[in-house]
């Protein structure tokens, strides 16, 4: 009835943790890319694990990985970029997200540097990437050719200085509004939109505000 459609699959993987996961994951992964090109769509959104429960805030696992850990999210991304697109001819955007391993600008950085250009995208969460102290026009001037695909989302400063001073877990940082909605918050747009179409591809952006949880009627 709006004229939508779908522009891409989701998915949440745990490479980190090595081969023995491999066959669970593209269990997942197979399911949303069949469906993901079934109706269309070119992308799939890859999701690292939390390292802490955004629900409970208790640890998972350490928030850094180990040199071996590193080595196996890395190439194990480019296994699923790979099997993904000759299975399914699909590209993979991998989506840096507060409280999974890659998240930081020094994150994101080692995983770019890490990884085929050619196997594995970026989605860029503006939000997420300024809830993790990432600037959004930096990351798109430093790595653009990687940039498949954009999450344009802001964060509240002043409950965000509220949740890095009082080190909040991201599901209750969410339930106390650090996602806001747009243009109320940072990064502001129009550097990021300047950034991106810089960039001379043409780029899904997606809006966003995380609210959960919410009433349907609140957004």
């Amino acid at each position: 009835a709006r004229g939508l459609q779908v522009s891409a699959g989701t998915v949440f993987t745990s490479l980190h943790r090595g081969p023995e996961v491999w066959d669970a994951t593209w269990e997942h992964v197979s399911q949303v890319a069949e469906l993901t090109r079934a109706m269309g769509a070119d992308h799939l959104v890859v999701i690292p694990s939390f390292w802490r429960d955004d629900k409970t805030a208790a640890p998972i696992e350490p928030s850094e990985l180990t040199a071996e850990q590193w080595r196996h999210l890395t190439g194990g991304m480019e296994r699923l970029a790979r099997e993904v697109r000759e299975r399914y001819g699909l590209g993979i955007v991998v989506h840096p997200h507060a409280d999974t391993h890659i998240d930081t600008e020094e994150h994101v950085a080692r995983f770019l540097d890490a990884t085929d250009p050619d196997l594995v995208g970026l989605c860029l969460d503006t939000g997420h990437y300024a809830y993790c102290g990432g600037d959004s026009v930096k990351l798109i001037e430093t790595y653009g050719e990687r940039i498949g695909y954009l999450h344009l989302k802001q964060v509240d400063p002043d409950i965000l200085a509220e949740v890095v001073r009082d080190g909040i877990p991201f599901g209750p940082a969410v339930k106390k509004g650090v996602m806001c909605e747009p243009p109320l918050g940072v990064p502001a747009m129009e550097p990021v939109l300047s950034a991106a179409q810089g960039l001379g591809v043409d780029l899904f952006a997606i809006v966003e505000q995380d609210m959960y949880p919410c009433p349907p009627d609140r957004p």
